[in-house]
């Protein structure tokens, strides 16, 4: 179906007249954004052949069918979600936006914050109540200013208990109090008697934009005389800026000899591909030209790709950034520090580099993010030149997954780690200390002291954390030029 014949079909049919205008005044129809919407996903879409209205020859143009289906949906958000394939159990990560410029900055790691980051909790999944755990606090932030520390618990908002029918609401806003509390579990190990002692003391946080530099600790700990790299990376931000000052990181590795590495991924929820090849080429450096992901895309483009650019499938190891060398430790292990927080392309290293060297992931089980996604602008050829002045939608569905040098994809339930232990809100540590207890057991590995850990952990039912209050939900995405060329739709 030719996109530019269904447009011009669509202008000249009876459509549903609610508008969207820009600065500039140019109205665009709710059903001209639907054609957007449509048509992109019927290009790009990973899961197209799932979804049986998405079929090429699924509408008859000449008969007015594919106008009064667009008609039908009230708004783009509806359309997009009624293309989706099997929401809870397959695609649980392509997204829609009605403002890309708020995407662009998030790719960019430019968000709004107050610069609390935290997991919610409650005591059992038949209790509504609900209190939240500081995992970290961002630097320059009004969290960090006003003396928040991981750890640090809160269990009311400007003095309103948190419940499961509330937390979202009251942690939305821009400006509000955390009240803070311990947890006291009475000195047993049933959850029946814990309780949360508030402590009398709040604190009022402000949200404003802030820009995040993923490299959260980076640290060289010298431990019975080995070097160990330390590095909490919290975001697979891929521009220039921070991809440059992680290749400085591993200068300094480089420099002060190190022999082990210590990649904390805990809280990490992904980001570029292209970052995620140049950290895990950074961490080996003895596999420059050698497969390190393959792409599997929907069935039009994947035999598109294999019959004419069959190379474009293939994401290799590189020694290079824009053409400055990569500094490398060619390593032959790494430690990987996860929960289940560590999504899309924290996953795509571990799963890319786990044929080639041995990776030791301690922590918990993994999100189960294997596809990527790339931003879809309503424009002729969908990329961001020439897209629709009269509205800032645009879409992020999945369009490929991701398969390593073996094949190995479709990890919906996670990867699991070597060394299970769990963060327990009782005792959080330090992050970057030798005794936090994901350090701790990596170090204990390293050093040959490992020992049976306490997977003890407070409580069991994680309902959400700081990301999910994010207006864009972070995910593996890719920057390269759409394929279009490869088809016959252009």
């Amino acid at each position: 179906m030719n996109r530019i014949k269904v447009t011009f079909l669509l202008l000249c049919s009876c459509l549903t007249i609610s508008c969207f205008e820009d600065l500039d005044d140019q109205i665009t129809t709710t059903n001209e954004i639907n054609d957007f919407v449509w048509s992109g996903m019927n290009h790009f879409y990973l899961y197209k052949d799932n979804v049986p209205n998405l079929a090429n020859n699924r509408f008859s143009i000449s008969t007015g069918e594919y106008a009064s289906y667009l008609d039908g949906f009230s708004n783009p958000e509806d359309l997009f979600e009624s293309l989706i394939y099997n929401r809870q159990t397959v695609d649980r990560f392509s997204w829609i936006v009605d403002d890309f410029i708020a995407l662009e900055e998030s790719f960019k790691g430019v968000s709004i914050t107050n610069g609390m980051e935290f997991q919610l909790y409650r005591f059992s999944t038949t209790d509504s109540r609900v209190f939240g755990v500081i995992t970290h606090v961002l630097p320059n932030t009004t969290a960090n200013n006003q003396g928040l520390i991981r750890g640090d618990l809160f269990y009311a908002i400007d003095g309103t208990l948190l419940d499961t029918s509330n937390y979202s609401q009251l942690l939305g806003r821009s400006n509000y109090s955390i009240d803070l509390g311990f947890y006291d579990d009475n000195g047993t190990d049933e959850r029946d008697d814990d309780v949360i002692t508030p402590l009398d003391k709040n604190i009022a946080l402000t949200k404003a934009q802030y820009s995040e530099n993923p490299i959260y600790i980076d640290q060289v700990l010298t431990v019975n005389n080995r070097k160990i790299g330390y590095l909490m990376y919290n975001g697979f931000t891929g521009t220039e800026t921070y991809n440059n000052e992680l290749n400085n990181v591993f200068a300094n590795f480089k420099t002060e000899t190190v022999n082990e590495l210590v990649l904390d991924l805990r809280y990490n929820s992904g980001g570029s591909v292209n970052t995620a090849i140049l950290l895990s080429s950074m961490i080996t450096g003895q596999y420059t030209g050698e497969i390190f992901s393959t792409e599997q895309w929907n069935a039009e483009f994947q035999a598109a790709f294999e019959k004419n650019e069959p190379e474009q499938l293939i994401n290799r190891f590189v020694d290079n950034y824009n053409g400055t060398s990569l500094q490398s430790l060619n390593l032959s292990k790494v430690y990987i520090l996860t929960t289940s927080r560590s999504a899309s392309a924290s996953e795509l290293v571990i799963n890319a580099l786990s044929p080639y060297i041995q990776v030791v992931q301690i922590g918990t089980t993994t999100a189960g993010k294997y596809q990527a996604s790339t931003t879809i602008y309503d424009s002729p050829d969908f990329r961001r030149q020439g897209a629709n002045p009269g509205h800032t939608y645009a879409m992020q569905p999945l369009i490929y997954k991701s398969l390593n040098v073996d094949g190995v994809t479709d990890y919906f339930e996670g990867l699991d780690p070597t060394i299970e232990i769990a963060e327990n809100i009782l005792n959080l540590g330090v992050l970057g200390d030798v005794n936090e207890p994901l350090l701790s057991a990596a170090i204990s590995d390293i050093s040959g002291t490992a020992k049976k850990t306490n997977h003890k952990s407070y409580p069991i039912d994680i309902l959400e954390n700081s990301n999910d209050f994010k207006m864009v939900q972070p995910g593996m995405y890719v920057d390269k030029e759409l394929p279009l060329h490869l088809t016959n739709l252009y």
